[in-house]
């Protein structure tokens, strides 16, 4: 397989999961801004910071603006400037599976390009205005059916397995920076409020699609222990850091079983050692403050993404990057 192939198949996965992802952070942030006793800067500040945002959203609309809850949703909707708003998402996928078609199936295509033209036309602009909730959930069920056709409807081979590698790498940074957004809204409100703590744990679970599951492993007992490592170490969870790492890995090994290049090699190590920190951590009592090991994830699976990509385009070859987004 060439590595344009790979590298836009990797992409693809990546854009899908990114779209959903800020779908469900805008969705839970919203809730939380008219039901939990947090101010309009505790709710919408965090959502920027861990989108990786802060700096341009602050460099174009002034630091006090991160207040603003209007702004904030606007700039990660339909900022074509952010690279993370769904906007951007939605037309990388889309543009990055066009390049692709020939190892998509026609049904992933047409999903795919059907939600590119439902965002992108008036219908979801007027929507937006009215009921942006119910945006939010299109976008999350018309990314979902695209992943799931992934997995239906595609050749069980590389291409398929770039594309699921995307998705998980994806999925493990956005499930840390979710999980980050607990310490960010309680940096400045008040951390030992029962009700409030949570109130936050159960969103952040929803944001995450693991509130019935986590009810069910848990009998409906909430804890800040409980959630923290049901988010992290469920291994049963599909969404969780564990779940996703060690899928990663399984799906690299698989691409690469034999020689492979220094890119390569560098990616199965760099992610092997995440995989076993991870349960080295989990094995620990869970520390007041899990915002560094959260760090630590996010900065590591954007160090094994590059790895990835070198991995793909070979040692002396250049490094094949979509412009269109950067890498989170």
């Amino acid at each position: 397989m060439i590595s344009r192939v790979a590298d836009h198949s990797f992409w693809v996965g990546r854009y899908l999961d990114r779209a959903e992802s800020t779908a469900r952070l805008l969705q839970v942030t919203r809730s939380l801004a008219f039901d939990a006793e947090l101010t309009s800067l505790e709710c919408w500040r965090p959502l920027v910071t861990v989108s990786g945002q802060f700096p341009d959203f602050s460099e174009r609309f002034g630091a006090d603006a991160v207040g603003d809850g209007e702004t904030v949703q606007r700039y990660m909707t339909w900022s074509p400037e952010n690279p993370v708003s769904i906007r951007s998402s939605v037309r990388s996928a889309r543009e990055t599976a066009r390049s692709i078609r020939e190892v998509l199936s026609r049904d992933i295509w047409q999903a795919t390009n059907e939600l590119f033209l439902w965002f992108m036309g008036e219908e979801a602009s007027a929507r937006y205005m009215q009921d942006r909730d119910d945006v939010f959930r299109q976008v999350r069920a018309s990314t979902q059916l695209c992943l799931g056709l992934v997995r239906s409807t595609m050749l069980h081979d590389a291409p398929m397995d770039f594309l699921w590698l995307g998705v998980l790498l994806e999925r493990v940074g956005q499930t840390a920076r979710i999980l980050d957004m607990h310490h960010h809204m309680l940096s400045g409100a008040d951390a030992h409020h029962q009700i409030l703590q949570t109130a936050l744990w159960l969103s952040l679970l929803r944001a995450c699609s693991g509130f019935e599951a986590f009810m069910r492993r848990n009998h409906g007992r909430v804890s800040r222990g409980a959630v923290v490592s049901f988010l992290i170490s469920e291994v049963a969870f599909p969404r969780s850091l564990l779940y996703c790492t060690r899928s990663a890995l399984g799906v690299m090994r698989r691409i690469w079983p034999g020689a492979a290049s220094d890119g390569a090699l560098d990616a199965i190590e760099r992610m092997a050692a995440l995989d076993a920190w991870i349960v080295k951590e989990t094995n620990e009592p869970a520390p007041d403050d899990i915002h560094p090991l959260l760090t630590h994830v996010v900065d590591q699976v954007s160090l094994v993404c590059q790895a990835v990509q070198h991995g793909i385009t070979g040692p002396t070859a250049p490094l094949e990057v979509n412009t269109s987004a950067q890498q989170q």
